[in-house]
């Protein structure tokens, strides 16, 4: 009876092994999607020198890949049995895991930094429109590029450009442009459709909505890929850790 416990034990190692390396993998590929920055809002958290969601990527990379040659080994050391193996697994094992730890909470308490605060409209009122360095250019670069294609306008809507006092407002008068064109709407063509139309604000010629969703729903996205899976997989191998440990002082 003991020989079939120990024989069952150790098919639930083996078995958790598996998840842990194919979850290892999943890691390995999510956070380098998210690394590469998909949807280009990387300036956003640069420029704030907020752009740990980012760094908890690059050390989820490195996890995902070590959970994977830890799970290949996890079942190595279940099919032989040997506890050398088992103890090298184990403190491996842990080491990992307190990273995956690190890169958890970086990126997700990071993200709430990012989206619970005014940092990124603070950041688009002072640098859109300044030429003066090569950060607020790309930022300016990064907001024309999502107001045009994502047909939004600001971070709340156009009336961000009215009621903040902004680098754009010292640059332009209300009088000459109540807020930057890229607010204006566009043909199949990407020319504007009526450019005083759009300056007096009439609704079928701005853009009304807001850029917020779509800036906090790039963020979101590379926080759940990373801090969230992340986390799944952390319960999942301590659950594996346990059982390897009672194998492991009863062998």
């Amino acid at each position: 009876m003991a020989d079939k416990g120990k024989g069952g034990l150790q098919a639930v190692i083996i078995f958790g092994n598996v998840v842990v390396l194919l979850c290892g993998l999943a890691l390995f590929a999510e956070t380098i999607w998210a690394t590469t920055d998909p949807y280009y809002v990387y300036p956003i958290l640069g420029a704030t020198g907020k752009d740990d969601v980012f760094a908890g990527g690059w050390i989820a990379i490195f996890c995902g890949f070590s959970f994977f040659l830890l799970g290949t080994y996890g079942i190595m050391a279940a099919l032989k049995g040997s506890r050398t193996m088992f103890m090298v697994y184990l403190v491996l094992m842990m080491i990992v895991y307190i990273f995956e730890c690190a890169s958890c909470i970086t990126s997700f308490t990071h993200r709430d930094y990012m989206i619970n605060s005014n940092v990124i409209l603070t950041q688009m009122l002072k640098n859109f429109g300044d030429t003066s360095t090569p950060t607020a250019i790309e930022i300016t670069t990064l907001w024309q590029r999502i107001m045009m294609e994502k047909q939004c306008c600001g971070m709340n809507g156009p009336q961000d450009w009215i009621q903040y006092s902004s680098t754009f407002r010292n640059q332009y008068n209300e009088s000459t442009s109540t807020w930057p064109l890229w607010c204006c709407m566009r043909d199949v063509n990407f020319q504007i459709v009526n450019q005083q139309a759009c300056l007096v604000g009439l609704p079928n010629y701005v853009y009304s909505t807001g850029c917020v969703h779509h800036i906090v729903h790039a963020i979101n996205s590379y926080t759940w890929g990373i801090s969230w899976f992340g986390f799944a997989i952390l319960m999942w191998t301590m659950l594996v850790m346990f059982a390897t440990m009672y194998h492991y002082f009863t062998m």
